[in-house]
């Protein structure tokens, strides 16, 4: 049998990690404040508005994500239609995240829709009367449709637009605020 290295910081970080994705799912607000401060965390907590569901977590730590953490994402943007469940591109979650901290705010964003598998999105684009691309980056767990209570939507675009981190679409009359990982644009 081989001897394999010892790496005791990256299990010790594993772990930690771990324990930081697992609780973070169900502690209130203030838990999570303090959980968050653990240095270099970054966390979101998300409100899905067509499932009810209410999600609170530390995705990252440092430059490292939390493979739990992400997985409960994974699930909680699934294709809330089909139930099916997509892999989302963690720098969407960066996005996210970096979002928050340029407006300064501290609330949840409301999800109105993450992943979508290709059945959902054509039956979307057929119904819909436009607005919903063929392709969308939402079928590659790369988009992310949202709003951030008492925050105008002008604004919450405003921020994602400055971060230039990919494409920003603005949806007033639906009242939500596109975004995504793809190449940076705007409309």
């Amino acid at each position: 049998m081989l001897n394999q290295p010892s790496h005791p910081e990256r299990r010790s970080f594993l772990r930690r990690a771990a324990h930081l994705a697992v609780a973070g799912a169900a502690l209130p607000l203030a838990a999570r404040t303090a959980q968050a401060s653990v240095p270099d965390a970054r966390s979101l907590t998300l409100d899905h508005t067509h499932t009810g569901e209410r999600i609170a977590l530390v995705y990252a730590v440092g430059g490292n994500y939390v493979p739990q953490a992400l997985n409960s994402l994974n699930h909680f943007l699934r294709d809330h239609y089909a139930g099916d469940v997509g892999i989302i591109d963690p720098q969407l979650f960066d996005v996210l995240y970096r979002v928050q901290q340029t407006l300064g705010a501290g609330q949840s964003f409301q999800v109105i829709s993450g992943y979508r598998c290709r059945t959902t999105n054509n039956t979307l684009r057929n119904t819909r009367g436009g607005g919903v691309a063929k392709h969308s980056l939402h079928m590659e767990g790369k988009a992310i449709d949202i709003r951030l209570p008492g925050v105008a939507l002008g604004e919450l675009r405003d921020a994602a637009l400055s971060l230039r981190a990919g494409g920003v679409g603005y949806y007033p009359g639906e009242q939500f605020v596109h975004v995504d990982t793809g190449r940076v644009r705007n409309w």
